[in-house]
């Protein structure tokens, strides 16, 4: 599994010949990014222009199956499952969807524009024991460091990899963390067999 970032909480994991993205940015977002690939699956959190752009996953015959919003899903052999849960950004406010799945028998939890640290009992059981977790860290109506680091101490992942951060929040993350001298590296490649040993390890991944 080949893991790369390219900014807010737009990521792409390639698994053999499947891609997936998360959060991919849309033309109409304001924040600069641009990347454009052709992806098999897109998983989209919440309905705003950072993170809604599947118009972006579409490469010659490539169009993702798209999924945006709560339920169980199974597509190309792997389930997914969304779990509903809250975003304000901008003071507006918006579903947004935990993600849970399987890739390469890691099991991956990606929390989306998550502005409300409290799940409910189903979304509690719909992330258990994540192997990764994907964390906003960032504020600004979204979890901010401090509490996206208690938040995700209390999954209990091997991995932790933040997301939609600025210098100043990562910072204040990895202290929280007790990890400043957490690795940061452009694209993280993974095997199963490389998360053994691991207990709340944070990877940053630099946006490309």
């Amino acid at each position: 599994m080949i893991i790369t970032y390219f900014g807010k909480q737009f990521f792409k994991i390639g698994q053999g010949e499947m891609t997936i993205a998360f959060n991919p940015v849309s033309k109409n977002s304001k924040s600069g990014i641009s990347a454009h690939f052709g992806a098999d699956i897109a998983l989209i959190t919440t309905n705003h222009p950072d993170y809604n752009g599947a118009e972006q996953l579409s490469h010659g015959e490539r169009s993702p199956f798209i999924i945006s919003g709560p339920g169980d899903y199974e597509v190309k052999e792997i389930f997914i499952k969304g779990a509903i849960s809250n975003a304000s950004l901008a003071g507006k406010k918006y579903i947004n969807t935990i993600y849970s799945l399987s890739v390469d028998g890691i099991n991956i939890v990606f929390l989306g524009a998550l502005s409300d640290s409290e799940f409910s009992k189903e979304t509690r059981e719909a992330i258990d024991s994540p192997d990764i977790v994907f964390v906003p860290v960032g504020g600004k109506g979204l979890l901010d460091a401090k509490t996206s680091a208690k938040l995700v101490s209390t999954l209990e992942p091997k991995l932790i990899i933040p997301m939609d951060y600025d210098d100043t929040t990562l910072k204040v993350f990895l202290k929280e963390m007790g990890e400043e001298k957490a690795e940061i590296t452009e694209k993280l490649t993974l095997k199963r067999k490389d998360l053994d040993g691991k207990d709340g390890e944070v990877i940053v991944l630099k946006a490309m």
